[in-house]
């Protein structure tokens, strides 16, 4: 099972960067550098919250990967918002910018999980 990880990081990382910045472009985040800012983010956050849940997951347990996945996107959400405050990556309010984000490529994700 383990040796599934990297497919993982992977699919996760580049649907999460698709994700996201197309939102971001459609809220009117257009400049090229703030683009890259919201996939850069994604490749700060993505892999930690990937790896981390995958494992908790798989050596712990199901009970154990709704908590950590409930930390880990929380954790996400508020690091990423921090980097588009410092960056002034957005014209809205970064925490709610990031917020749109992450709620919108984490349903899309579990939508596709799903399928």
């Amino acid at each position: 099972m383990i040796s599934l990880l990297p497919y993982y990081m992977i699919k996760s990382l580049l649907l999460t960067v698709l994700f996201e910045c197309a939102l971001a472009f459609l809220l009117k985040t257009r400049k090229p550098l703030d683009l890259a800012t919201v996939a850069l983010a994604q490749a700060v956050t993505n892999p930690v919250v990937v790896v981390t849940n995958y494992l908790i997951t798989v050596f712990i347990g199901m009970t154990a990967h709704y908590i950590a996945l409930a930390v880990l996107e929380i954790s996400a959400f508020l690091t990423e918002a921090l980097i588009y405050r410092k960056l002034k990556t957005c014209r809205m309010n970064p925490f709610l910018f990031s917020f749109i984000l992450n709620l919108f490529s984490f349903t899309a994700g579990e939508i596709i999980n799903r399928l």
